[in-house]
């Protein structure tokens, strides 16, 4: 793996702050950003000692802007600001300076001009033991393409003088990747790395505020790196990002982020670590809660159809099942679940997933840098292997067979009417819905995909009466494993209370699939259960949408049930009510190989949720 920087720019905080974060993630070097310098109460020498203490080298001193190619007094002015930079440089430790393309309106065209110019340079980063990059930016006035920056260093003919490589200014302009293989690598003096999603918008402004680190975007950096290392280039690798959600998040979070980006990003180009785990379904659902509320939720589960399967050997824990589906209450006074529901109230703090290979999973898991968590188990009790999750609840693993299979058999005694037979109302979790900060979706995306084999599903804004919130699903190839993950900016949205009023990102609901979702509605009704209330309104605007019976309208009225349909492919949907103000559940039925997660209907479910939470009276007419 190449040597790993991060350039100070993309994390929030001030510079010593930057430093530590990016320290403690475990880079090895750092591009120190002009601004975070001047801003910083110490001279050159105090922050190239603060670097040197942190045991990090620096990549390079970054940017010098508008240099090549100007006209008389500006070139000598340029000079004169290269050489004292060049000063500056020698004391803080660092030996590259970059150089960005010429933006300037005044600045002049000609590469022999601009060849030069760097020429003239590199004679004088010669005299101070140092090494000037060229990049070419995106929106360079004259040099906008890493083949003409490469064709000027080309030309400038200096040893002090190398191109730097950017996979975002290469990737915006769409610019071929093959001519790359033909720059030597020792002429490659710095390989900065961004992804960015695909945005229809200027250059400068994608670049600006929607940069991100490599795995949560959709530029194809992974093709940008094979390309640079068919040259044999040996240097860094360093992240330069530009993102307002970066700005605004925690340093040390994201350079965690920015160093499990970059493993992920070696493994895809060199296969450095064991597979993305292969997810063949959620083996659990596990519920932390009191015993008041325990029995609440039991009778839900009951309502829902499930059936109480088995107890713990030794805990306070209580299995419920149906179909595929395994729900455990846990009510254990000690232990993590215990903290968990006293730090969040009560909801979900575990899920289990059944994986290929548990050692594989937790192997990739430890390379990621991904927190492993253990806690004592009593003498007999399976040790199922854990990792921490979204606000800090819980991923276990296990498998079909071996040390880690079997554990209803080996952890709980039977009891109660077998779940497996007769008909099941409900068959299998169709996906779990986790909401958070929004500055945290990056984070877990790349979490999720990095570890797992999961498709990213394009990002969805949907309205919530009191503001928009982004959607993001991940699903596996076969449909077994389906994460959305959603944040949103404005404060009153439910995603954003869920967070803000419970202390922390979570499981908001979790969707259950139904072979027959009518059949499933009317059992569960007969035994007590009501579900959310969809205004008449959306039911005439289905009808005139889609051209459906009147009476498949009728029966969807009458079961509250949501209805999408893309081609041939329906979906059918209905929701619970919210329990104990944290999470609710969700029935689908998906016909026809319907994939998506019928987002058009979520406005409307945000509504029905919002007025049960906040009942709105209408006020009736004045009369004389």
């Amino acid at each position: 793996m190449n040597p790993t920087s991060i350039a100070t720019v993309s994390l929030s905080g001030d510079l010593a702050e930057k430093l530590q974060a990016i320290a403690a993630a475990g880079f090895d070097g750092v591009e120190v950003f002009e601004n975070d310098f001047l801003t910083f109460d110490g001279s050159p020498r105090d922050v190239g000692r603060m670097i040197g203490d942190l045991g990090l080298k620096i990549t390079a001193f970054q940017p010098f802007r508008d240099f090549e190619g100007t006209p008389e007094p500006l070139r000598a002015r340029g000079f004169a600001r290269a050489q004292r930079k060049f000063e500056v440089m020698n004391e803080l430790g660092a030996d590259l300076m970059l150089i960005c393309s010429n933006v300037s309106p005044q600045s002049l065209g000609g590469i022999d001009r601009a060849a030069a110019d760097l020429r003239e340079l590199g004679e004088m980063a010669e005299r101070y033991g140092l090494r000037v990059g060229f990049e070419a930016l995106a929106w360079g006035r004259h040099v906008n393409d890493y083949r003409d920056a490469w064709e000027i260093v080309r030309r400038a003919d200096h040893a002090r003088i190398g191109v730097i490589l950017d996979s975002f200014h290469t990737l915006a302009r769409n610019s071929p990747l093959g001519p790359i293989a033909s720059i030597p690598g020792e002429r490659i003096f710095l390989v900065q790395l961004a992804d960015a999603p695909k945005l229809d918008m200027d250059v400068l402004s994608w670049s600006r505020h929607f940069r991100c680190f490599p795995g949560q975007g959709d530029l194809a950096v992974a093709d940008f790196v094979k390309a640079v290392q068919s040259t044999g280039y040996a240097g860094p690798l360093s992240h330069e990002i530009f993102n307002d959600q970066f700005r605004a998040g925690s340093a040390r979070r994201l350079a965690t982020d920015g160093m499990r980006s970059l493993i992920a990003l070696a493994d895809q180009t060199r296969s450095s670590l064991p597979p993305r785990a292969d997810v063949q379904g959620v083996e659990f659902i596990e519920f932390a809660l009191d015993e008041d509320t325990a029995d609440d939720l039991a009778a839900l589960f009951a309502a829902l159809g499930f059936r109480r399967t088995g107890t713990h050997l030794s805990k306070s824990v209580t299995r419920w099942s149906q179909g595929a589906i395994n729900l455990v209450l846990n009510t254990e006074k000690d232990g993590f679940a215990q903290s968990h529901a006293i730090m969040h109230g009560p909801g979900v703090c575990a899920i289990g997933l059944e994986v290929g290979d548990v050692a594989a999973a937790m192997a990739r898991a430890r390379g990621l840098r991904i927190a492993a968590f253990e806690q004592p188990v009593a003498p007999g009790e399976m040790r199922i292997p854990a990792i921490r999750g979204v606000g800090g609840s819980l991923l276990y693993f296990t498998q079909a067979e071996g040390e880690f299979g079997h554990v209803w058999e080996r952890e709980f005694i039977a009891e109660g009417a077998d779940a497996a037979s007769g008909a099941p109302l409900l068959q299998s979790v169709d996906h779990i819905s986790q909401s958070m900060d929004y500055e945290e979706m990056l984070s877990w995306l790349l979490f999720y995909t990095a570890l797992f084999d999961l498709a990213r599903i394009p990002q969805t804004a949907i309205a919530d009466p009191a503001g928009l919130v982004e959607s993001r699903p991940m699903v596996s190839a076969d449909g077994s494993l389906r994460f959305v993950l959603n944040g949103s900016q404005a404060t009153r949205t439910l995603s954003s209370r869920f967070v803000s009023e419970h202390f922390g990102s979570g499981v908001q609901h979790i969707a259950f699939s139904a072979p027959d979702i009518f059949a499933a509605v009317q059992a569960m009704r007969a035994a007590g259960l009501s579900f959310l209330d969809i205004p008449a309104n959306y039911y005439e605007d289905l009808e005139a949408r889609h051209g459906l019976a009147p009476d498949f309208i009728d029966s969807l009225r009458e079961h509250h049930i949501l209805y999408d349909r893309d081609g041939e492919a329906e979906f059918l949907q209905v929701y619970s009510h919210v329990f104990a103000q944290r999470f609710f559940f969700e029935i689908v039925e998906r016909r026809g190989g319907y994939a998506g997660f019928g987002a058009v209907n979520a406005p409307v479910r945000l509504a029905a949720q919002a007025r049960e939470a906040r009942p709105v009276t209408v006020p009736r007419p004045l009369r004389d």
